[in-house]
């Protein structure tokens, strides 16, 4: 998979996560290359889930 390939999925899955959990905004699910484990803990402190329920939650999404 490409950039733009993953670029094009996490925006789908960010769409999927913000349909999910209304209360998220933007800046939540803000990806910045090398800083995923950052912003897991910020989803895990503000949704109160573990990495490993936000990943199985994203791939059922």
């Amino acid at each position: 998979m490409n950039k733009t390939e993953l670029k094009g999925n996490w925006e789908e899955q960010k769409g999927k996560l913000k349909q999910y959990f209304a209360y998220l905004t933007s800046d939540d699910l803000l990806y910045e290359e090398g800083k995923k484990d950052e912003m897991l803990g910020k989803l895990e402190i503000k949704l109160g889930k573990t990495k490993e329920e936000l990943t199985q939650l994203m791939n059922t999404l």
